[in-house]
């Protein structure tokens, strides 16, 4: 697409940095499957390894397809430019990498997926970072943990498992008082029915595996580059404001401006920690992104009549959809998503641990498994399961008790749905 009017998220979904292939004019985005390109002549390979110009070099840091993909997902959440790589996991890694270095912290809200309690609480320490976990809705407890060696204030949007919703406004403006960038993970809202830039994100990651391929087929992470942060307003970030050894002395935010990050990502991060989306991952997460808004619309239209009738039965402790009146986070739904809740949330079962094990055990249409954005409904006990490395405080503070179940409700018929977890509720609860 050219430059021109202001096309709506359901055009953008399927054009947006697609071309027709120049070389055969084939319509769909081909499966670039080539390690590497062919420079043109010995200048054009030495500028194109100088930054001074822009091309294909090898696979590990750009590939024609995955550039489709990065363009689609800047042009949805309103970046400048982003960067694609081998998984959500990844792409957190990828976003940190420019902003930490040994003895440095990130502030991150207790309401995470648990892989990622698990990374920053354990793994990042190995390259000498900390986080600090703190409740995002105590604004003051927030405020209190950052200090003079943090490097970015860290949230979903809505938040794995429970689906809570941060209120992002806030805490970019903590941030921003503090002159660093805030990183949300969009994943479970994705940009339809979320923009984080909108609402002040520096840096937004995704875990392009869930709902933006929405089928459940390959992994894949992302992050998108706001292009709005100064890199250069303090000392605090010198990979991206100083000179860069590697590169002759180049900064970044001055020869690239907005597109510092972008840059800085591919040149350095992909190209030293090689954590490379391949192009038949992007294929299929193209494919799947054209239905985003069609499918997003399912989701929230299915969560809501599931948790709805899910928060009436008597065999069920609570429900924490943020579509629900009921819920501390309803009125966050029109500021923060005001497309919809999404399609993830926790249900707590009585009977505790043993009934949410025998409930998972005997739902027919509710796949048991550690993902969640498919097209079909999925189900998991979280403590047992993608947050059993927590402690049990880690788990209440996720919103993964030994009591809770984590339901991601695909686009099946929402009868179907109610019926399924009806009878496996009378089995688990008997």
């Amino acid at each position: 697409m050219t430059d021109g009017p202001s096309y709506g998220f359901d055009t953008l979904q399927i054009h947006a940095g697609a071309r027709p292939d120049p070389a055969t004019g084939a319509r769909q985005t081909p499966i670039y499957q080539s390690t590497a390109f062919v420079f043109r002549d010995a200048d054009h390979a030495a500028a194109l390894f100088n930054l001074q110009e822009v091309g294909y070099i090898y696979s590990r840091l750009t590939n024609p397809t995955v550039a489709v993909l990065q363009e689609r997902i800047a042009t949805l959440e309103g970046g400048v430019g982003a960067v694609c790589c081998s998984s959500g996991h990844a792409a957190q890694i990828m976003a940190l990498f420019p902003l930490m270095s040994p003895g440095k912290n990130v502030v991150a809200s207790t309401r995470l997926y648990g892989g990622t309690v698990t990374q920053f609480s354990q793994t990042i320490k190995r390259f000498g970072w900390e986080a600090t976990f703190v409740d995002f809705d105590d604004l003051d407890a927030v405020k209190a943990a950052i200090n003079d060696d943090t490097r970015a204030v860290f949230c979903e949007a809505i938040a794995n498992p429970g689906g809570y919703i941060t209120d992002l406004d806030a805490i970019s403006a903590i941030a921003d008082a503090a002159e660093i960038p805030m990183i949300v993970d969009n994943t479970s809202a994705t940009p339809y029915l979320c923009r984080p830039i909108e609402h002040g994100a520096t840096l937004v990651v995704h875990s392009t595996t869930k709902y933006l391929t929405g089928n459940g087929t390959v992994t894949g992470g992302c992050v998108v580059d706001s292009g709005k942060f100064d890199w250069t307003a303090n000392d605090k970030f010198p990979s991206l404001s100083a000179p860069e050894p590697a590169y002759h002395g180049l900064k970044f935010a001055e020869t690239f401006g907005p597109l510092a990050f972008t840059f800085h990502g591919i040149a350095i991060g992909l190209r030293d920690l090689g954590m490379t989306m391949n192009p038949q991952a992007a294929h299929y997460t193209l494919m799947g992104m054209e239905t985003l808004s069609l499918r997003m619309d399912r989701h929230v239209e299915n969560a809501q009549k599931v948790a709805a009738w899910l928060e009436t039965d008597p065999r069920v402790d609570y429900v924490t959809y943020a579509g629900l009146p009921s819920s501390p986070y309803y009125d966050r739904v029109a500021k923060i998503c005001p497309r919809g809740a999404g399609g993830l949330f926790t249900v707590a079962i009585k009977g505790g641990y043993e009934a949410c094990v025998k409930l998972v055990d005997n739902l027919e249409i509710f796949s048991h498994v550690a993902n969640l954005g498919d097209t079909r409904s999925l189900i998991i006990h979280s403590a047992s399961t993608t947050h059993r490395q927590l402690s049990a405080e880690q788990q209440e503070a996720a919103g993964a008790g030994p009591n809770v179940v984590r339901i991601s409700i695909g686009i099946e018929d929402a009868d179907d749905l109610i019926a399924d977890l009806d009878q496996a509720l009378a089995k688990a609860t008997a």
